[in-house]
């Protein structure tokens, strides 16, 4: 894909992933939309980018405020090519100690909201045939991790949504869809993290300390954005090692449920 003028709405762009991937985008000429809870830091990424910017202050978790931040989003320039799912929260507790909130509150924003968004965006991406949805799940989407239960859950339902929307939809609408599975990335995922009680964690770990620079991320996705990747794995090491213990050949997989999904849309691939 060539993303130049292409309008790509990104969210948890105040920080971190987000914020990294809008900067690299506005390099290749994409006009963004940047959401997130807080006005002052999405105002910040903005300047940042030097890029034509539409703020959209949100939360994305506000289900019933979905329609119209989705109207407000294509209305500003008429269409919506790229929706990026990157808002979420992460989980440092063990299952026989935490209480089931958590388990709402981290699989209500990792995957019941990117599926509401994304929904609600289905009819503008697939309009001209060339849309495309980045969305960011984790190694944890494909191995499961001890502290994660709610994140490891959450972020392996995204994957198979998303897999399930790419066989659907790739061949019959045009849409691309790409998966993104980082392993530690340098970001305050870890501070930010729910404990077992709910109570954020308040503290970054060593392991996210050490991890890879979000810009580097971010650099890594946008190439795989331009190349048409279905699958990106973004780790190092042992993190890396168990995100290929659950692969094969995923892409022979992708390529036969895209049939699959258009024949049952009567469209030949």
């Amino acid at each position: 894909m060539n993303l130049e003028g292409k309008i790509a709405w990104v969210t948890g762009a105040s920080s971190g992933i987000g914020r990294a991937l809008a900067l690299a985008l506005a390099k290749e000429g994409v006009h963004l939309i940047l959401s997130g809870r807080r006005r002052e830091a999405l105002q910040e990424t903005a300047a940042a980018t030097g890029a034509v910017c539409m703020i959209l202050p949100f939360d994305t978790t506000d289900l019933a405020a979905l329609p119209d931040m989705v109207a407000q989003a294509h209305g500003w320039q008429g269409r919506i090519d790229i929706l990026v799912n990157n808002a979420g929260i992460s989980q440092r507790s063990l299952a026989v100690d935490t209480d089931t909130s958590v388990y709402d509150a981290v699989i209500g924003a990792d995957l019941i909201a990117p599926i509401h968004l994304t929904q609600h965006c289905l009819p503008h991406l697939v309009a001209n045939r060339e849309g495309m949805v980045v969305s960011i799940s984790s190694v944890a989407g494909r191995a499961g991790v001890p502290l994660r239960t709610a994140y490891c859950a959450a972020k392996h339902g995204l994957i198979g949504y998303m897999d399930a929307l790419r066989a659907e939809t790739e061949i019959a609408h045009g849409l691309h869809v790409l998966n993104v599975l980082p392993g530690s990335v340098a970001t305050d995922v870890a501070k930010n993290a729910l404990t077992a009680d709910g109570v954020p964690q308040g503290h970054s770990d060593p392991q996210i300390d050490a991890g890879i620079p979000p810009q580097e991320c971010a650099a890594e996705i946008v190439v795989a954005m331009k190349a048409g990747t279905r699958e990106l794995i973004v780790a190092r090491g042992m993190e890396m090692d168990l995100a290929k213990l659950r692969q094969s050949d995923g892409d022979a997989l992708f390529a036969i449920t895209a049939k699959l999904g258009a024949r049952l849309a009567g469209v030949e691939g």
